[in-house]
């Protein structure tokens, strides 16, 4: 088992990662959808964000690539960055189709997956802070609240396109509206993948 005593680099990195997805993810959050030049300005905003991610993966990759030890399986630690990058690349996919849809009505359901997808985000790094400290067991109460979060994202989607197929007559609006209930419910899923991943790192090493 690692030491507790200091930070491993490869933790580090895994938080450094970790805080620039909590951070596009608040953007995406607090961003304003009023007018066709919001939707450029947050797309190009999420797009700067996934290329800083993937600048920080290939930076892990390359130190796992020249490191004989590593704190946990390499794999873990390889699993865990590709995880939190499937939910930056989500966000950003998903905000590229609001742009790519000219789509400024912000729904409640819209805006309850968004805010549910950001407390995930705060958990995520949460548990990542204490995969720092080395303080593993400490990190299922955050994992808990991820798995919550994410199902009440499938009850938002579920009711949400249900109420979409009932009222919207309109099918361009229809396909519009569940092109993004569907991706948001994505994105709740890939956090959901980064507890799965997290508890796999706890079950080998606590």
């Amino acid at each position: 088992m690692f030491s507790p005593k200091k930070q491993d680099p490869f933790f580090v990195s895994l938080h450094k990662i970790a805080e620039n997805m909590r951070e596009a993810i608040h953007y995406a959050n607090n961003a304003k959808y009023e007018t066709i030049a919001d939707l450029k300005d947050v797309s190009i905003k999420l797009k700067k964000y996934e290329t800083y991610g993937d600048h920080l993966i290939h930076e892990l990759i390359v130190m796992l690539n020249k490191s004989f030890m590593t704190p946990i399986e390499r794999e873990d630690i390889l699993a865990l960055a590709n995880r939190l990058d499937d939910v930056l690349d989500g966000m950003e996919h998903c905000i590229a189709h609001f742009e790519m849809f000219s789509f400024t009505e912000m729904d409640s359901s819209i805006k309850t997956f968004l805010e549910l997808i950001t407390k995930s985000s705060n958990e995520i790094v949460a548990a990542i802070e204490l995969l720092n400290r080395k303080n593993l067991l400490e990190m299922r109460k955050h994992i808990i609240l991820i798995k919550d979060y994410e199902r009440e994202c499938d009850e938002v989607s579920r009711s949400s396109i249900k109420q979409l197929f009932l009222n919207e007559k309109d099918p361009i609006r229809l396909i519009k509206f569940k092109d993004i209930y569907n991706q948001l419910e994505d994105i709740a899923d890939y956090c959901q993948d980064v507890a799965n991943t997290l508890e796999t790192i706890i079950m080998r090493n606590a």
